[in-house]
């Protein structure tokens, strides 16, 4: 935040994403998750579904359906 990076930086800054981030699936503000064509929109979806989620006290191993 304090860098004020853009979700485009800090996707192309992060070392890798889960291996297993396509298993997230689910309705994110009235979009499927796994049908978002754009690349960088569903990377951010899949961080906002794990975000609901946390609130859940679901653990991290569920959400990416390990």
């Amino acid at each position: 935040m304090d860098n004020k990076t853009d979700f485009e930086t800090f996707f192309a800054q992060a070392p890798q994403l889960n291996p297993n981030v396509p298993k997230i699936t689910g309705v994110i503000f009235g979009y499927r998750v796994e049908e978002i064509e754009n690349q960088r929109m569903q990377k951010i979806r899949y961080l906002d579904q794990l975000v609901e989620e946390l609130p859940r006290r679901k653990a991290m191993e569920k959400m990416l359906r390990k």
